[in-house]
């Protein structure tokens, strides 16, 4: 019976064989030990020399690292195992003998390691990064379909820039000006005029020249957007989303955050509704922590972000920046017009914004406005205005972008280990 090592526990007591690679091995005079990896997950495969003949004992004592083959066993309960469950090996078939495999259990430099991305993701964490990811996307569709949206795609190639045109990259498309998308949220409003409660999940640049651990210039975003909703509705979207995704890989990634010596006691601890501080109060809190060049009107950079989430030791939406450091779609806010509705969702533990979002607006009138003060040009958002022509409501949405999400959630470092195959400033291959 052909099954895979994520199966095999459903085939305790059973003979079963998996297509497997070797990702490790040691030996002794009588037992070789075997670690296997099938893709699905990692298990270890017993040969024991008694039981073996001659032959096949020696195979497996000879196997290099990674070579691929097809093992034949039992599978037996093991309680020291993660995984609860081991092979005792009967036979192994060689597919293709790997030598020289370029990285070994030594540890290695992380350049080293990036120009080596395609067999990198082969390593336990790498994987369990991945896996984690995956239940990332998983839970995000659930989530979104359970509560009555609909997913839309956005275009890649667009003629205009949500939030300016100085980090995007440009192409022609033939005899016109396009640009990689930076966000698909002006289509998701018009998408959310449609169908009133959208999605999108897809992937989005940005031309901008950081190294900082953080940022990739191409990433991936999920970006609801909701008609008939205003700022206060989505950030209980967002809560509940978030929450629902955390909740999830707890749940279902226990092996994984387990090789990644992920701590999940903070992870634990994430429940609606999170914390709340206004960007004003923001600022005199960074400035009681020492933080004396920060100025109202200014940006807040990672070590103000990582001194407000640690203070909070939760998620925490950061509400009401200045319309001056926001994009021009952001609907003021009526309490005080310098600043707009919105929030960004600082994760703790260092990772920085994970949401940005906002109530748009939804005044003809203003954002035509916005559109002059902003210097862009109004023919390419004329689209745009026909969403505020035409039976114009309250709408509002936000963007998660997943990388930094999942560099969170699984307790990684560096956004390039959340990528399969990261795009940085000074990488294009592989």
């Amino acid at each position: 019976m052909k099954t895979t090592i994520k199966q095999a526990k459903q085939h305790i007591g059973q003979e079963v064989t998996i297509g497997a690679w070797l990702h490790n091995k040691r030996s002794s005079g009588k037992i070789a030990f075997l670690q296997l990896r099938d893709g699905t997950g990692f298990m270890q495969g017993v040969a024991v020399k008694s039981e073996l003949d001659e032959e096949t004992f020696q195979l497996a004592k000879d196997l290099t690292q990674e070579t691929s083959f097809y093992i034949t066993g039992t599978i037996t309960e093991d309680d020291r195992s993660d995984i609860g469950y081991e092979m005792q090996v009967k036979s192994i078939e060689v597919i293709s003998e790997s030598h020289d495999y370029p990285i070994t259990p030594k540890d290695h430099g992380t350049e080293f390691l990036m120009d080596h991305r395609h067999l990198w993701l082969r390593s336990r964490k790498q994987h369990a990064v991945m896996i984690i990811r995956n239940e990332i996307i998983r839970a995000t569709y659930e989530f979104f379909n359970e509560h009555g949206f609909t997913k839309i795609d956005p275009p890649i190639l667009t003629a205009s820039a949500p939030e300016g045109t100085s980090e995007l990259f440009q192409t022609q498309y033939f005899d016109q000006d396009a640009y990689l998308s930076q966000s698909g949220q002006l289509y998701m409003e018009a998408a959310a005029m449609a169908y009133n409660k959208v999605f999108s999940f897809g992937p989005t640049f940005r031309a901008e020249k950081s190294k900082t651990r953080r940022h990739l210039i191409e990433f991936w975003m999920i970006e609801p957007e909701m008609a008939f909703c205003n700022h206060e509705e989505s950030l209980e979207v967002q809560e509940q989303y978030v929450t629902h995704i955390v909740q999830s890989v707890l749940k279902n990634c226990e092996l994984e955050l387990k090789a990644l010596d992920r701590d999940t006691t903070n992870l634990e601890k994430v429940a609606t509704p999170f914390p709340r501080i206004t960007y004003d109060d923001a600022v005199e809190f960074l400035k009681e922590q020492r933080f004396e060049d920060i100025e109202w009107g200014e940006d807040f950079g990672a070590p103000h972000e990582t001194a407000i989430a640690n203070h909070f030791d939760l998620p925490v939406f950061i509400t009401n920046y200045p319309t001056k450091i926001k994009p021009f779609y952001m609907q003021p806010n009526p309490e005080n017009e310098d600043t707009v509705l919105c929030a960004d969702l600082i994760a703790p533990e260092g990772y920085g914004e994970i949401i940005g979002g906002s109530e748009r607006i939804n005044d003809l009138s203003l954002l035509e406005q916005r559109i002059d003060e902003y210097g862009l040009d109004a023919d390419s958002y004329d689209y745009y205005l026909d969403l505020r022509r035409y039976g114009s409501v309250p709408h509002s949405g936000f963007g998660l972008g997943l990388e930094r999400t999942v560099a969170w959630i699984s307790g990684v470092e560096h956004v390039r280990e959340t990528s399969p195959f990261p795009r940085l400033l000074n990488r294009l291959y592989p």
